[in-house]
């Protein structure tokens, strides 16, 4: 399975390749995600990566996306 990587200071936004294309999953990633990190375009998923060390670790996107298909890695904990 391939991931899509977005690399920030604080953290990383893991969302696999099956999710990331998934234009229903883009609409409700941006609508959960309280700082922005996700935009939903026609093709799927867009991170933008300048919000992502405004993530606030609430795991809303982690429980609205597929299981195991979106990962919040943080680069701070070894």
């Amino acid at each position: 399975m391939s991931a899509e990587t977005m690399d920030s200071v604080f953290i990383d936004v893991e969302l696999d390749e099956s999710a990331a294309s998934d234009p229903e999953l883009a609409k409700k990633l941006e609508e959960v995600c309280p700082v922005g990190i996700f935009k939903a375009t026609e093709s799927g998923t867009e991170i933008v990566a300048g919000q992502l060390d405004e993530c606030v670790l609430c795991n809303l996107c982690v429980d609205a996306a597929p299981e195991g298909s979106l990962r919040i890695v943080k680069k701070y904990e070894s």
